[in-house]
């Protein structure tokens, strides 16, 4: 099977690449140099494989769209641009069988963003078992790695000594982060979350936290019954329930740095819960989660190639 990796030399495309390096059942196309941005080279390459891996911008990932001319290509899209739209999988294989199902024989699948990821995880298995009401008004913060920015932003973190990239630095504070109007309708909220992302100075790993008041909950339900969802829906094989995540008291973002997997859990009290999921921004939250849509298409192990142990980097 012929896959071609259109934006190899991104952050997303290049883990992605580094993953399928061992397939014996993919052969991996990728353009070098100035023929990357190279029109006719791009479409000669979309056309004569199987399946494309668009690691693009939004914009580029819209252009590649128009240079298919192969009814038989299948497209798997790591941008934002079609996570909304009609036509197109949604790559979170753990929302339902149905929703794992659409991705197996999908044309088109849109991988999830990073910070959507974890509050998706989540946020959707409350909202299907009816404990929290769709209509709850719902905050989330987000740490990630600066990885998530791309080149330009690695450069800057690598390359600066800049003091004010030493610490945390919230962004997106106009409330109209890219990733919003996918946490909103694949979590089935009526209402657009309260969302903080913040980078941070590490390079990859992710650390998505939500806070729920026993208020919040539909008449009836208890902390109890949210860690027992959380718990029944997340049994393996990518995204894990454990009873907690964090080392003497602290939970850091890049624990699962260079893993594929997620893993999710409940803290809090009786009255006060904290919702957490924590992966790799480029693992589950990008690349791994491509792979993982991959193999679903293909018919191949949903894990396969995938790494779902913990500190591999």
């Amino acid at each position: 099977m012929k896959v071609f990796i259109d934006g190899s030399a991104g952050t997303t495309g290049l883990v992605i690449g580094e993953r399928l390096r061992e397939r014996t059942d993919i052969v991996v196309q990728r353009l070098a140099g100035a023929m990357r941005k190279n029109g006719d080279a791009r479409r000669a390459a979309l056309n004569g494989s199987d399946i494309a891996l668009l690691c693009l911008p939004d914009s580029a990932a819209r252009e590649a769209l128009t240079l298919i001319e192969n009814p038989s290509l299948r497209v798997i899209d790591t941008s934002t641009a079609h996570r909304t739209a009609s036509g197109w999988a949604y790559g979170f294989p753990e929302l339902s069988d149905v929703a794992k199902n659409k991705i197996r024989s999908a044309v088109r699948v849109s991988v999830p963003g990073c910070h959507a990821s974890g509050f998706i995880a989540l946020m959707h298995p409350l909202i299907s078992a009816g404990i929290v009401p769709a209509d709850a008004v719902i905050s989330c913060t987000s740490l990630t790695g600066y990885s998530g920015g791309g080149k330009a932003m690695i450069e800057t973190y690598e390359q600066s000594e800049a003091h004010a990239l030493q610490a945390p630095r919230s962004y997106a504070l106009d409330q109209a982060h890219k990733h919003l109007p996918e946490m909103q309708l694949h979590a089935a909220l009526s209402e657009q979350p309260v969302f903080q992302p913040i980078v941070a100075a590490c390079a990859r790993g992710m650390l998505v936290s939500i806070p729920l008041h026993r208020k919040q909950l539909n008449p009836g339900y208890l902390a109890a019954d949210v860690a027992a969802c959380l718990r029944q829906a997340y049994r393996g094989p990518v995204i894990f329930f454990v009873d907690r995540i964090d080392q003497d008291g602290f939970a850091c973002a890049n624990r699962l740095a260079g893993s594929d997997a997620m893993e999710v859990t409940v803290t809090g009290n009786a009255s006060c819960m904290l919702l957490l999921a924590q992966y790799d921004n480029l693992g589950k939250g990008a690349a791994g989660a491509a792979i993982q849509c991959l193999n679903l298409m293909t018919g191949q192990a949903e894990t396969k190639g995938l790494r779902l142990e913990a500190g591999v980097m």
